[in-house]
């Protein structure tokens, strides 16, 4: 396993961490799960109470192993709600949960929209910096779903040192927040990158094609662990036997190769090749649409359903919309209304409205929430 410097932190902490929200059928799932992990190296930890009782069966089976508290790392997160004494009280319970003294990490859970950051700013940073004083917590971050410009503002404010975020060969919108974040030295912890990034444990045989000799997985991966910037990839394994897929990638840190350079080319250049004069290039200049659809995304899933056959991940992502609030905010396609407003805002002049209703027919289903 390969380790990386935690921007600010200090943390050396490996470059997978394993994220726990999917390890919990049993107490006994939880423990295989956490010793695997640790066999191979990974020293960092990611929890949440949103996690259902996640903190609780990690602080179990960390006791059952007899895990050295100094040799690990732990983060564990809070939402952007309530008053001192509510903040105070979910950390005491994460700790109880744990079975720990202090947090390496906390992480403001979702700073995804303006009045997340503002309760931060005027809620929740003096009682935190209290708590951290106290020893309870010992470096403060923020993980987001949110838009650009508000990570940039997080980032801006000067009191995070670390952040949780979606940013992946398939989804680069958040480029400038990781050149932000490596230049403010903040660490930089990218959120399932296997999954949200692609659904690249199921690719589909076109994808699979483009990525040879690799996995599409495999080349994602290496496509971020390639960036020295960034410092570790969330891995959610739901047991220890899915952990077997990183085995030969613990120690694939090195600048990508001229060969993965190309097939990450061909990728692209397959893209613009299959979408013709129908490709959407991201650049966010549609917005803000006054139905609030979220017309970057759903024609980015409408890309990568046309050009690599991800339907199922397109599908998966669209459904979502209007089911999961600030998490995956915006309307699907058939809301909108043919105004005309995204249309002279368009660089690419792509016929947006009727791309909408194509997608929409094409990726609708059956409604799924967040998680």
């Amino acid at each position: 396993m390969r380790y990386r410097r935690f921007g600010k932190t200090e943390l050396d902490i490996s470059i997978f961490s394993l994220g726990t929200m999917r390890a919990l059928e049993s107490s006994a799932t939880m423990t295989a799960t956490v010793q695997r992990a640790w066999q191979l190296g990974i020293n960092h930890f990611e929890t949440a109470p949103s996690y259902g009782v996640s903190e609780r069966l990690l602080g179990q089976a960390f006791r059952e192993l007899g895990l050295p508290r100094s040799n690990f790392f732990l983060t564990s997160k809070l939402l952007p709600k309530g008053a001192a004494a509510e903040i105070e009280q979910t950390i005491t319970v994460s700790l109880e949960n744990l079975g720990t003294d202090y947090l390496d990490c906390l992480a403001i859970h979702g700073i995804n929209t303006a009045e997340h950051l503002q309760w931060f700013l005027e809620t929740g940073l003096e009682p935190l910096q209290q708590l951290q004083r106290q020893g309870k917590f010992r470096h403060l971050g923020f993980s987001t779903h949110g838009p650009l410009p508000l990570i940039l503002t997080a980032i801006e404010t000067g009191y995070f040192e670390f952040v949780n975020l979606h940013y992946y060969y398939f989804f680069q919108r958040n480029a400038e927040a990781i050149a932000l974040a490596a230049a403010r030295d903040l660490g930089i912890f990218i959120i399932s990158p296997g999954d949200k990034g692609g659904q690249l444990f199921t690719p589909p045989q076109t994808l699979q094609a483009l990525c040879q000799p690799d996995t599409p997985l495999e080349l994602t991966y290496r496509f971020l662990l390639g960036d020295r910037r960034i410092t570790t990839l969330s891995f959610g394994a739901a047991n220890p036997t899915e952990l077997a897929v990183l085995v030969p990638l613990v120690d694939q840190d090195q600048p990508l190769t001229p060969q993965e350079q190309q097939r990450l080319t061909n990728l692209s250049q397959h893209q613009h090749q299959r979408l013709q004069g129908t490709e959407c290039h991201q650049c966010y200049a549609c917005l803000p649409c006054p139905e609030a659809i979220a017309i970057p995304e759903i024609l980015r899933l409408r890309n990568l359903a046309i050009a690599y056959d991800m339907q199922s991940y397109g599908e998966y992502r669209y459904q979502m919309l209007e089911n999961a609030g600030h998490w995956f905010p915006g309307k699907k396609g058939n809301a909108c209304t043919e105004c005309g407003d995204c249309l002279p805002r368009c660089p690419s002049q792509l016929p947006i409205p009727q791309l909408l209703q194509e997608a929409h027919q094409r990726l609708n289903g059956k409604p799924r929430r967040r998680l």
